[in-house]
């Protein structure tokens, strides 16, 4: 049974050109950006601050009311920044008005981080999906951003609708997706992980380190195709990352 789930995993996700996505092996990932004390997650200073150390930086996608691609992760805006009310309500001009908690930084674009970054080290651009949502309009808001950057850059989501509409719409970007197994993602049987994978057929794929390792994804591994793992927090699980996949996503102790 498992060396037919082996072949039908290769089969949902053939191997990815390696000139195209090798480089996504050769990196630590700064997830939301190399954040702590006094610089907020997904801001322009805690991406600056990954670059600085030698880091590739990974951020959150959501749309504004006006469809532009901005650094948030939430769905809501009351953690992140205490104002109440969706992401989706408000403009992007007025999303850049608004400053995280305690704090002088403020919400941005993926046009401002791609300024920032200027192709001096590799982006994973993660684009927010849930049920009944109208993600394609957020895929055309991120290709629209990425027009004319030369940067290794990356777009990755839970949803497998943002895979496919890259590999149709936009074949010049790498694509992959995101996976998890417990109770929060929407992956958590096994029908469900080949179902995303079949509707994906990802280049690579970015899966939670406390579900590595298991046979579907070392067999890709051994296919070719390069595994992230997130999210990378302790000396512990940056030591599980290594033996189980091909980068970290890390944050916090986890950074090397």
């Amino acid at each position: 049974m498992r060396s037919l789930l082996s072949r039908l995993d290769r089969f949902l996700a053939p191997p990815p050109n390696p000139d195209r996505v090798g480089w996504l092996r050769e990196w630590t990932y700064a997830h939301r950006g190399l954040h702590g004390e006094g610089v907020p997650e997904n801001s322009l200073a805690a991406f600056a601050g990954a670059v600085e150390r030698g880091m590739g930086v990974e951020c959150d996608i959501q749309r504004s009311r006006d469809d532009a691609a901005m650094l948030v992760h939430d769905w809501e805006l009351e953690r992140l920044t205490g104002v109440t009310g969706p992401t989706a309500s408000y403009s992007a001009e007025e999303l850049a008005q608004i400053a995280f908690l305690d704090s002088e930084h403020k919400l941005a674009r993926l046009d401002d981080l791609l300024a920032l970054v200027g192709g001096r080290a590799p982006i994973l651009i993660e684009i927010k999906s849930r049920r009944r949502y109208d993600v394609e309009e957020s895929c055309v808001a991120v290709r629209d951003a990425l027009r004319g950057y030369d940067g290794r850059h990356a777009v990755m989501s839970f949803d497998p609708r943002v895979s496919r509409w890259f590999r149709r719409h936009s074949p010049q970007t790498v694509q992959g997706l995101v996976m998890r197994e417990d109770d929060i993602g929407m992956t958590q049987k096994a029908w469900q992980r080949h179902m995303a994978l079949w509707v994906a057929r990802p280049e690579f794929i970015a899966y939670h380190v406390a579900a590595l390792p298991n046979p579907m994804v070392s067999s890709l591994r051994d296919a070719g195709m390069p595994v992230l793992t997130w999210t990378v927090n302790s000396p512990e699980l940056l030591a599980h990352a290594r033996l189980y996949a091909d980068a970290p996503v890390a944050e916090g102790p986890g950074v090397p």
